[in-house]
């Protein structure tokens, strides 16, 4: 009786582990519940972020703005001018003072890759399956000696985002992006910290971007947060509703 109690304590020993375990589905649900919940996020129709960006003495001002279900545009200002990169939900586009373009032009579908992903108001992790994309749980890593999930997210288009999360808080700390732009595989990480509530939401007010395994990073910081404020779609518009067809690349 006894050798048979043990052997079932034993089985229970190594059943435990696995009865802990959690699955990538369950880790992304922490992940939007440390956030805020599912409600606050798809309460957000609209967002509106400030923010400075530096690179060593390079310091420029960052505006963006996001409307559900995907449009956003992005302005980089210097010097009174202004760079602006826009999608509206099936259209990338810019205009680029610093080349000497003060007329839109038409973002090619590699070019356009990052637009509609900064478009995604939830992020990518939110909701990936109606998104058409696959996760998977890696396992365990550690980030500057903070024990995190490892979540491997494969977007529609093929592109790799590695996220890892906290174990602790479950909010992404890293993320990893290997992207295929003009045939070539371009891969970049960014550092998350600072999370701050705005209106019921937690949001990253400091990241650190970079070519991965380069020394060279850009740190954005963010200045504020505006939720549900008004944004009519023509912010998003190819202006005047022309552009030049070639792109940028």
């Amino acid at each position: 009786m006894f050798r048979k109690l043990l052997i079932i304590l034993a089985a229970l020993a190594l059943l435990a582990p696995a009865a802990r375990a959690q699955s990538v589905d369950e880790i992304i649900a922490r992940n939007v519940e440390a956030l805020g919940g599912m409600d606050k996020l798809q309460s957000v129709k609209t967002l509106r972020s400030t923010a400075t960006l530096k690179m060593g003495s390079f310091q420029v001002a960052v505006e963006a703005e996001n409307k559900r279900p995907d449009k956003v545009r992005q302005e980089f200002i210097l010097q009174g001018l202004a760079q602006v990169s826009a999608y509206d939900g099936k259209t990338g586009w810019q205009v680029n003072p610093f080349q000497g373009r003060k007329d839109p032009e038409l973002l090619s579908a590699d070019d356009t890759k990052g637009l509609q992903v900064d478009a995604d108001i939830d992020g990518p992790l939110v909701n990936y399956k109606q998104k058409g994309s696959v996760a998977e749980l890696v396992g365990h890593d550690s980030v500057e000696g903070t024990d995190c999930y490892k979540i491997k997210l494969t977007l529609k288009n093929g592109d790799v985002r590695y996220y890892y999360l906290d174990a602790e808080s479950y909010m992404v700390i890293k993320l990893e992006t290997q992207t295929i732009i003009r045939g070539s595989l371009q891969e970049r990480e960014t550092y998350y910290g600072d999370y701050e509530k705005v209106d019921g939401i937690y949001y990253p007010f400091a990241s650190e971007s970079g070519q991965k395994d380069q020394p060279d990073r850009v740190q954005v910081t963010l200045d504020k947060i505006e939720v549900n404020v008004p944004l009519d779609d023509s912010r998003f518009a190819v202006p005047g509703g022309k552009a030049d067809a070639k792109g940028s690349g």
